[in-house]
């Protein structure tokens, strides 16, 4: 069930921010590939905490990044939304602002977490392991 089909084995990854910027950098890190090993990955650009929603119930979506920081919903409330009630729910890896937000990645549910300003190094890194887990099937349905 990996992949959306926007590509033949591309896996796909949502980007969740209401700033445009974040999303770019998030692409950018990212790349066609995160790491060699895996697949190229597809991206779906989403603005809104219902927009998040709505694509992950109509695609397959192979990994979730979301923005700690977004306005008016913030990623952290997203993610535990997601991973109360989405079934078999993707990864989520959390963009947060300050390393004290930790403990809220950990109540959200999150899968790994990268802070704010976004190294492509570090982000890509930890998005490239978590889609590992997910074809492996490493991560469990909300998890």
């Amino acid at each position: 069930m990996l992949g959306s089909g926007m590509a033949d084995d591309a896996l796909t990854v949502l980007v969740y921010s209401d700033d445009r910027n974040t999303r770019d950098q998030v692409r950018l890190a990212l790349g066609r590939r995160p790491a060699s090993d895996l697949p190229p990955v597809e991206f779906v650009d989403v603005a809104t905490d219902w927009a998040v929603m709505d694509r992950l119930n109509k695609t397959d979506i192979d990994l979730a990044i979301l923005d700690g920081e977004a306005v008016p919903a913030g990623g952290l409330g997203v993610c535990r939304t997601i991973k109360q009630e989405v079934f078999r729910a993707p990864p989520v890896l959390l963009l947060i602002a300050r390393p004290q937000d930790r403990w809220l990645a950990n109540w959200s549910r999150a899968d790994g977490v990268v802070s704010h300003p976004i190294d492509p190094i570090t982000t890509a890194a930890a998005a490239a392991g978590l889609l590992r887990a997910r074809i492996a099937g490493g991560i469990a349905a909300n998890s």
